[in-house]
């Protein structure tokens, strides 16, 4: 399985769109791996979110978004969906697409979301090729080659989502946007038991500021302490990779606190456009 990290920055994206603090001001100076634009993730064809930055992810980095086959979205804040663009995936707009059809699973409010902001300019021609379909945590999914366990995110008050995904056997962990798990996903887990997993992906938006229990995001930290108890019920082992991703210009992520966590606590800090191969 191909895994690509589109997108590796938080809601106001790196350097922040309206921000000139001093970090902010320095990365519009220095440009390269720290330019990060907000989250999305390719599995070969299928997408975890579809953000503002999408454009940016098909003209700068050379993903063909027209191949993705199946859509998960974590929640409905406008980092992570951007339900407008879909009024574009057909007609004059797009012409000899990879995949003719695309099937999209979220939440009720994401699909609340998606037919707000597509009923006035959305083509039936265009609406016949995507499919929505309304899910909740701790369901089993599957399409195509895929079967996907979802989880339930601390994050907001409408059902964000965490996946566990399985194609043909290989499997991995997406683990954003999300404080600390709740108990339920990992007795959901231990009952789906299974293989561990080649890969865990987890929020790291705090990096090494400090955070309260009931924040919505994760730092190194609170990480590790997820990651140990994903070992305990053997979902990770030593051969899983594990990358930290969705960072916040105000935990300053700098080059060499990266190498800080990826030294000190064996994690990989993800960069836009970074590739692995599981």
């Amino acid at each position: 399985m191909k895994v690509t990290y589109l997108g590796t920055g938080a809601a106001e994206g790196i350097p922040a769109l309206f921000c000139n603090c001093e970090y902010c001001r320095e990365v519009r100076k220095r440009g390269g791996k720290e330019i990060r634009s907000r989250a999305q993730m390719l599995y070969d064809e299928l997408s975890v979110d579809f953000p503002p930055d999408a454009f940016y992810h098909a003209a700068h980095l050379g993903a063909d978004l027209s191949a993705i086959r199946y859509l998960l979205v974590t929640h409905a804040h406008m980092d992570h969906f951007n339900a407008h663009e879909f009024v574009l995936r057909g007609y004059k707009y797009a012409r000899d697409l990879t995949e003719s059809r695309i099937d999209i699973y979220a939440n009720e409010e994401v699909c609340e979301i998606f037919d707000e902001c597509t009923r006035r300019e959305m083509r039936d021609d265009i609406a016949e090729n995507i499919g929505l379909h309304p899910v909740g945590a701790f369901e089993e999914l599957t399409f195509g080659d895929w079967r996907v366990h979802t989880l339930a995110a601390r994050h907001t008050s409408s059902e964000p989502l965490l996946f566990l995904l399985d194609k043909k056997g290989t499997r991995a962990l997406h683990l954003y946007d999300t404080g600390i798990l709740p108990e339920d996903d990992y007795e959901y887990l231990r009952r789906v038991g299974g293989p561990p997993v080649k890969l865990v992906t987890l929020d790291c938006t705090f990096l090494f500021e400090p955070q309260s229990p009931d924040a919505r995001h994760l730092g190194v930290e609170a990480g590790m302490a997820a990651l140990r108890r994903l070992e305990e019920i053997g979902l990770i082992d030593g051969k899983t990779k594990r990358v930290i991703t969705h960072f916040s210009h105000n935990s300053t992520p700098s080059p060499a606190l990266l190498r800080r966590a990826e030294r000190e606590y064996g994690l990989i800090a993800a960069y836009d456009g970074m590739e692995l191969t599981i």
